[in-house]
């Protein structure tokens, strides 16, 4: 077993280890994929204060995310297929997440369903929402999901149509995958993914197949998503969707100040600066760097999280000293469990976690709820050179 000491470690052995397939929908951003590399190149541009003579006792990462008890302020991002990354993937890393005390969000997309997560992990999670044209369908599935005690909603407000996703057509991504004679080549070459699948619990997606009438295999799922996804989705319906769930809402998706302005008329109890990781609209700002002008629009008024880019604990401390008040993984989380199962997602928390104290340490900072500005060098015109 190789030494883990960061999250590129788990990638480079994810990346032997899944099919082409769902490494590529993992690891890819819509069209020039522009977007998608500086969602971690902005991180970049800012400097870290380094601090000296500190009493670096007593470092504490704890904090609260929607008024949640957190380990640290990072969730587990929604992430589609997670459950064909590896074998009963959502359950995994839920457990992973349960342990180590930070939040696990189910996607709509998920392979193993919200009942599968519910009775096997025995605790409140997030569940993420996809608006869908079958208002029926989603009315029921926000009922599972009260019915399984999850504690939050997170409706994803950017995907009212797929993005130009050129990997994920070039390889016919699906669940489980279309045997072509590409595909099967390379299923041959992951052999222990495979051995690992035929014991899966599910290898459909568990939300949906079984709950909608006339899908019961793949072909059919396929036709019936393609046709789904809500593009009349407004702000109106945001907000009876608010009112149907009844519970705590975050709204996923807000990459500009003005959305970031609805969502606070709507009532959200916190808003996730994200674009998607990269997989929607290419050419958009990074996450980071569309941060400062909508934590200006917005203040303290509405819970302020950050999604996209992040792949270190560094990257979790910039965006909370920038002003945001929660994180979310994806792709870090991913690789791990594409790795080594719950494990691996364990691992990946624990190296975040470790980067995160290192740095809030050498910051001069003992606690991570007093990170701020101060404890950063900002170019003077980061996220706000350009103009409409």
């Amino acid at each position: 077993m190789p030494v883990i000491t960061n999250i590129n470690d788990l990638k480079r052995i994810y990346e032997r280890r899944v099919p082409r397939m769902f490494y590529d929908y993992c690891e890819s951003g819509s069209w020039t994929e522009q977007t998608f590399r500086e969602n971690t190149s902005d991180f970049d541009q800012l400097r870290l204060r380094q601090r000296v003579a500190v009493d670096m006792s007593g470092r504490s990462t704890a904090s609260q995310m929607i008024g949640q008890d957190v380990a640290m302020p990072v969730a587990l991002a929604p992430v589609g297929l997670t459950g064909m990354q590896h074998a009963d993937g959502e359950i995994k890393a839920a457990k992973a997440a349960r342990d180590f005390g930070v939040p696990f969000t189910l996607s709509t997309m998920s392979i193993n369903s919200i009942e599968d997560v519910a009775e096997a992990t025995g605790a409140p999670f997030w569940f993420q929402l996809y608006t869908m044209r079958d208002q029926d369908y989603v009315s029921r599935l926000i009922q599972r999901a009260k019915d399984a005690n999850c504690s939050a909603l997170v409706i994803t407000l950017d995907l009212q149509i797929l993005g130009q996703r050129h990997k994920d057509l070039k390889n016919g991504l699906s669940a489980p995958p279309k045997l072509t004679l590409k595909t099967m080549a390379n299923l041959a070459t992951k052999w222990s993914w495979g051995l690992e699948m035929l014991r899966a619990q599910r290898r459909e997606f568990g939300n949906i197949v079984g709950h909608v009438e006339g899908i019961s295999d793949a072909s059919s799922l396929g036709a019936w998503t393609a046709e789904q996804f809500d593009p009349s989705l407004d702000w109106d319906k945001v907000a009876k969707l608010k009112e149907q769930w009844g519970g705590k809402v975050i709204l996923k998706g807000i990459l500009d100040a003005e959305d970031a302005k609805m969502a606070l008329k709507v009532g959200a109890d916190a808003i996730i600066v994200s674009n998607h990781g990269g997989r929607q609209l290419d050419g958009a700002l990074s996450s980071i760097a569309a941060l400062p002008s909508i934590l200006d629009a917005v203040g303290d008024q509405v819970e302020v999280h950050l999604d996209s880019g992040i792949r270190s604990g560094q990257d979790v401390l910039k965006a909370l000293a920038m002003g945001a008040k929660g994180t979310f993984i994806g792709r870090a989380f991913v690789y791990g469990l594409g790795a080594m199962g719950q494990k691996g997602v364990t691992t990946a928390l624990e190296v975040i976690h470790r980067e995160l104290d290192t740095t809030m340490a050498l910051c001069g900072e003992t606690q991570v709820t007093d990170l701020g500005r101060h404890n950063l060098l900002v170019p003077q015109d980061f996220g706000g050179v350009w103009q409409s």
